[in-house]
Order: C-alpha cells, then structure tokens, then sequence
C-alpha cells in the first residue's frame, strides 16, 4: 500500500509539481512570441528590396529604353511631385495637379459608397425576406462591369467629376453592401436573444449588438471597394474631359512618349494602394480589437 501514497517524486496517484506541468506545455501562438512581429516585418521588406534589386539590375544589363530602372524612376517621380518647398508638404504645382485631385474623387466615391453601402446592407440583412429578393438583383448589379455603363452616366452626368464620382461610387458599393448583409445575416442568435431580454431597441440593438457582429464582413467589403474605388479612379480620368489627375497623366504622357512619367505614375499608383490598404488595415484592426467580448 506504500505505493499508493501520493509524494512530490511522481509516484501513482501524485499530480507533477506545478513546474513539472508546465514544463511540456504547448507554446503559445507564434504572435505572442517577443519578436515574431519585426521578424515577420523585416521578412517582407526583405523581399521587397530584393525584387527591386532584381529590376534595377535587369534593366541596367539590358538598357532598354521602354523598361527604366527603378532608381531613375524614384529620382523622376521625385523632381516631379515632391520636391516642393517644406511650408506645401513637400509637394511640387505638379502634385497639386496630378495626385490631389485624383485622390478627392477617389475619397468623396468611396465614402459615399461605404455609407450608402453599410446603411443598405443593415437594411436588407435585417430581413429574411429582404435579403432573399435583393439577393439575386445584388448579385446581378455587381457583375455588370462598371466601365460598361460609362456612357450611361455620360449621358446622366456629362464628362467631368460628378460622372467620375458616380462610376466609382457604383463600382465600389456592392461590396460593402452584400458583406454587410451577409455579417448582419450571421449575427449569433444567442446574442439576439439577449438583446431582446434586456429589451434594447432597435438603434440600440445595431449599435452594441448587430454592428459589431458584422465587423470583420464590413471591412472585407471596404478592402474590396477601396481597390475598385482606385482603379474606377484612374479609369475615369482616362476618358475625354478630364484635365488633371493620375490617369490624365498618364494619358498625357504616353502621347508624348515620357515613359519615365509614365512608370512614375504606375509606381506612385501601387503605392498609393499599399498604404490606403494599410491604414484601413490598421482601423480594422483598432474596432474589432475594440469590439472583442472580454
């Protein structure tokens, strides 16, 4: 009977020392390691320096004129839009032109189509019977690609911002807006529940209990919309009409033949995309991080 009496030495029916238990426990997620973030970080910008080294040393050896090295293409976009004076940011007449207007069209359409586009998703996943009618006319609108209904909006709005603003704006909506009638379709009915049994109404309810569910849907939409509301904007300053912005120079350079203008403005493009990605990236994860349950 000696050997069922329970000592710290890891005798039969004696639980290990706490130490013990802990020694062979699983580690943590691979994010709470200190370190793994600059790591990961550093991986990526390693990557990115690479291929660029890569791309300024083909296009040295081979000297094409249709294909500049990086480096030329930095220095040119530099003299052409910020080397301005510090009291304007650093932005030079040209940038004036070129990025800021192009950039107020973009925001005013992907604005109007994440307010419009949040507002009808609530709206219509709210409702069973809703969401199952607008469903397939949903579905229908989003697949008709924007650029076909251009002289539709010619004809509405005339060429200039207002015919932009709505291209974009009808581009970038259907994400938004079917997310977020999927989030609110997904909401756990548990919660619902609870709702109702603290009798919250209906503002209330969107506010601290629907909303938050739909989240993670919402910015899946929004990170959808923003690339199209860049790309209908650079599409919509191509066509006649428009007298400044990213795709008017573009137009403008490659009639007369600045291909380092015209590389400057594909670079500045992809740029652009990477840190508006980014800073939605970063107020997704601020909200949802503040809409966790403890």
């Amino acid at each position: 009977m000696s050997g069922e009496t329970g000592t710290p030495s890891g005798r039969p029916g004696t639980a290990p020392p706490r130490s013990d238990r802990t020694k062979g426990a699983a580690p943590g997620p691979r994010g709470d390691r200190p370190g793994t973030t600059v790591h990961h970080a550093l991986l990526r910008w390693s990557v990115l320096v690479l291929a660029v080294g890569v791309w300024e040393a083909v296009t040295r050896a081979h000297g094409s004129v249709y294909f500049p090295p990086p480096g030329r293409i930095a220095r040119h976009a530099h003299d052409l839009w910020f080397s301005g004076p510090v009291r304007h940011a650093f932005l030079t007449p040209a940038a004036v032109d070129d990025i800021l207007p192009s950039l107020g069209r973009m925001a005013a359409g992907f604005a109007l189509a994440a307010v419009a586009g949040i507002a009808l998703g609530l709206a219509v996943g709210r409702s069973r019977r809703a969401y199952a009618l607008c469903n397939p006319v949903l579905q229908f609108a989003r697949a008709v690609p924007p650029p076909a209904l251009v002289p539709v909006f010619v004809v509405i709005f005339s060429f200039g911002t207002p015919m932009q603003i709505a291209s974009i704006v009808f581009s970038a909506v259907w994400p938004v807006l079917i997310n977020t009638a999927a989030g609110v379709r997904n909401t756990d009915p548990l919660r619902l529940d609870v709702a109702a049994v603290l009798r919250l109404n209906t503002v209330e309810r969107l506010w601290f209990v629907v909303l938050p569910s739909a989240l993670p849907r919402i910015f899946a939409g929004l990170r959808l919309s923003l690339s199209l509301s860049l790309i209908l904007m650079v599409f919509s300053e191509l066509l006649p009409g428009t007298e400044n912005g990213i795709g008017f120079t573009l137009t403008d350079a490659q009639t007369r033949s600045d291909l380092l203008t015209v590389w400057a403005a594909l670079v500045l493009l992809g740029a652009l995309g990477h840190l508006l990605n980014t800073g939605l990236l970063v107020v997704e994860k601020r909200l949802i991080g503040r809409g966790k349950a403890p």
